[in-house]
């Protein structure tokens, strides 16, 4: 990904170097190495390639995360010689910052695998987690415990996060609370908190982060996706204007959604792959939701590689099936792309620049119903286009309208900040929104990111939706089949073993084929089997037209029209983001799915 700016070099800038008539070229691998673990280059030892340092699990690398090779041919930072690079255990932030309470046992260094309890003071009670681990990204487990009484504020005590410092103890409506950490770490969160009139907290719970923290998958599959739910959701048209009541979308609105990937910097063809199949992952879950978006997706280094236009989305000249096809050809078409350096603002302006031009067509009024969802992939560094925070600020003004308060929930800026060495500083600010978090911090790992992409639909928002395919990696049967979650496994026991698959169509039938089934067979020999748990049958049904043998007459011996059955079970399934029907045409159901305006017929579904 980008450098710095702070570098200041462009890295596409010749590696020859003179200095008193001597070529300075490569860097080299002397006092390099490190204990415990080992190092990748992205370009050899030439200038400009990153030395990033890896380590089992548990342990990071230190002093240094990674190292650049500079102009000069020497490496920043240099090594030390008195402080070997090492595989360092992991540790996680101090948790005795615990007020009115103890924390046990009391030890100057938590590492990985340390558990604490938590036990408040006569009078105070405790909430949040009395037991916690720390874990291998050097977060503690569960919540942040706190212990408080009733002292009639208006809000709740809202704690202090290992590693914190608090200043403000009073809770009632207008105190503030601010927070700082310890040296060695930095914020993530919100660092001032008012109380609210609702016995709310504004902003995020806020936690102190290491620069080797990171958020795992599941954890953004949950945040992730809990923040933007509200944006993917349609609601009912209202003149509701009460104070407070947040429409975020309505049927009468539009959603437009942003995606830029940075592939700048030695980005091997691997890693523009599977940043094309993140960029696919999210785009397939947003489109299992209510709302159908506009998109503008991009790729960037120094320039733009733009896919999709939400102009053309709103023209009919893109849709979703279009622009999957194009993320399915992007590796290709950008091989022969120049990617050296990066220019984050750029980014920014483009997207501006397509706000503008939706304004300009839509007209003031019909801007104010456009809701904005900026996802940005990056590690934020970024050598020419300068920062991209005035452009950001461009960009509030222009969806806010000078209404900042009352139009917050129109605009979401999500940081996925990814790469060897993340510029936190650069990042945070550019996130935006309300209703929770709106920058994560992931490992170089954009698998686990699409995995967690594949997680974030919630099942009470698209519980009976048929048909939602789960692009789950597969690595083992288990996978398999939670990518299918209307799949069945039907077992038949009566004088030997036959196994059988079917369909999910109801929570009460699965359809399955009628020669599954001897004419011997009672329903008390059949299972069902739904996420791996055993269900039993209440009724077969085979259809009455089917006969195996129906035309051995004429020389067929195996005649299967009419080859259906249907199992009614026992007890009727719930749903979940693993079990779910699958589609039958010509019905609502199908409909829904396939997002069809309005009452479609048979003909509609098939086109």
């Amino acid at each position: 990904m980008g450098f710095s700016v702070h570098w200041i070099w462009f890295t596409a800038l010749s590696c020859l170097l003179c200095m008193g008539g001597e070529v300075w070229c490569d860097c080299t691998e002397e006092n390099m190495e490190i204990e415990g673990g080992n190092y990748t280059l992205t370009k050899n030892l030439h200038i400009g390639s990153m030395l990033v340092y890896h380590c089992p699990e548990g342990y990071y690398p230190y002093p240094a995360l990674t190292r650049l090779c500079q102009l000069n041919s020497s490496w920043r930072p240099a090594p030390k010689r008195f402080r070997k690079q090492r595989c360092k255990m992991v540790q996680c932030p101090d948790p005795n910052v615990l007020e009115n309470g103890n924390v046990s046992p009391p030890q100057e260094f938590y590492f990985v695998g340390n558990e604490t309890t938590y036990e408040c003071y006569s009078g105070y009670k405790l909430r949040g987690s009395f037991k916690r681990v720390c874990l291998s990204n050097t977060k503690w487990s569960g919540s942040t415990p706190i212990c408080s009484r009733d002292a009639g504020d208006n809000c709740a005590d809202p704690g202090i996060p290992p590693g914190a410092t608090r200043t403000g103890n009073v809770f009632d409506v207008g105190d503030k609370v601010k927070y700082s950490c310890s040296s060695n770490l930095f914020l993530v969160g919100s660092s001032e908190r008012v109380c609210l009139e609702s016995g709310q907290w504004t902003g995020q719970e806020p936690a102190c982060y290491y620069t080797h923290t990171y958020d795992t998958s599941q954890e953004v599959s949950e945040a992730f996706g809990s923040a933007i739910k509200g944006s993917l959701t349609t609601y009912e048209p209202t003149v509701d204007t009460q104070e407070g009541r947040k429409i975020r979308i309505s049927k009468t609105g539009t959603l437009n959604i942003y995606i830029a990937v940075d592939i700048s910097e030695s980005i091997q063809e691997e890693y523009i792959q599977n940043a094309t199949n993140v960029t696919k992952s999210l785009i397939s879950k947003i489109s299992s939701f209510s709302v159908t978006p506009n998109y503008e997706v991009l790729f960037f280094s120094s320039q733009v590689f733009r896919v999709s236009r939400i102009l053309d989305f709103m023209d009919g000249r893109e849709t979703l099936s279009t622009l999957m096809t194009k993320l399915d050809n992007f590796t290709e078409t950008i091989k022969d792309r120049d990617t050296a350096g990066t220019n984050l603002t750029k980014v920014f302006v483009t997207f501006l620049e397509e706000m503008a031009l939706v304004k300009q067509r839509v007209k003031d009024e019909g801007f104010k119903e456009h809701r904005h969802v900026l996802i940005v992939f990056t590690d934020g560094g970024y050598n020419m286009g300068g920062s991209p925070e005035p452009t950001v600020r461009k960009i509030k003004n222009m969806v806010y309208m000078n209404h900042i308060q009352s139009r917050e929930d129109y605009l979401d800026i999500y940081i996925f900040a990814i790469g060897d060495e993340i510029l936190d500083d650069e990042l945070k600010p550019l996130a935006t929104g309300t209703g929770g978090r709106h920058y994560f911090r992931m490992q170089n790992d954009l698998i686990n990111l699409k995995e967690a992409f594949d997680e974030i639909i919630d099942a009470d928002e698209v519980l009976g939706m048929c048909g939602l395919y789960n692009s789950t990696t597969v690595r083992s049967e288990m996978d398999q089949r939670k990518r299918f979650p209307w799949v069945v496994f039907i077992t038949v026991e009566n004088g030997g073993s036959r196994n059988c698959l079917g369909s999910l169509v109801t929570k009460e039938f699965v359809l399955t084929a009628a020669h599954c089934f001897q004419f011997e067979d009672r329903k008390e020999h059949i299972k069902v089997y739904i996420d791996d748990q055993a269900r039993t049958v209440k009724k077969i049904t085979l259809h009455p037209k089917f006969n195996i043998k129906a035309k051995e007459s004429e020389d067929v011996a195996e005649f299967y029209d009419y080859d259906v059955a249907l199992l009614q079970l026992e007890e009727y399934v719930e749903f979940s983001y693993y079990i779910r029907p699958v589609c039958i045409p010509c019905t609502k159901e199908t409909s829904d799915a396939l997002r069809l305006v309005g009452t479609s017929t048979c003909k509609d579904q098939e086109s």
